[in-house]
């Protein structure tokens, strides 16, 4: 039986791995780490943010799986996705981010604070409380995107 456990194990990796190989643009990786994370973000705070408005229905198991994945994501260190020159290519990211570095650092450290306050607050099962910090948290992101996050792909 343990042997089939990891025989499995390795499958669903391989399987889970191939799809997030093919997105790695391969002339542009340091964009594709950056644009893979942001994914990530999106993709794990979109769900919660429909469970709060009511889009999806309530499962107080479920968000706090969300919230908790959320909140490990956050400590993903992106920043060696902004490294010089990475400013260049296919990106959403505004050359702005590497003229203000302190700043976006100062950014990324408050959504990944507020991310952390959310996992906590997701285990109290008080949505109101859940509901609030949701919106602290997401406050942290829009933050980020009115300063450096273009609305369309930047091409240079």
């Amino acid at each position: 039986m343990r042997i089939q456990s990891r025989v499995a194990a390795a499958a669903l990796a391989t399987l889970l791995a191939v799809p997030s190989l093919a997105h790695i643009e391969r002339s542009e990786p340091i964009q594709s780490l950056r644009q893979s994370y942001f994914a990530l973000v999106g993709m794990t705070f979109g769900p919660m943010a429909d469970m709060v408005k009511g889009k999806i229905d309530w499962d107080d198991a479920t968000f706090q799986r969300w919230a908790s994945d959320l909140a490990a994501v956050s400590t993903f260190q992106v920043e060696r996705g902004f490294a010089p020159g990475s400013e260049e290519g296919k990106t959403r990211a505004k050359p702005d981010i590497w003229l203000n570095m302190d700043d976006f650092s100062m950014k990324l450290a408050n959504f990944r604070r507020e991310a952390a306050a959310l996992a906590e607050s997701a285990q109290s099962g008080d949505r109101g409380a859940i509901a609030a910090q949701l919106g602290q948290t997401g406050g942290t992101c829009k933050a980020c995107h009115d300063e450096y996050k273009s609305k369309d792909y930047l091409y240079e």
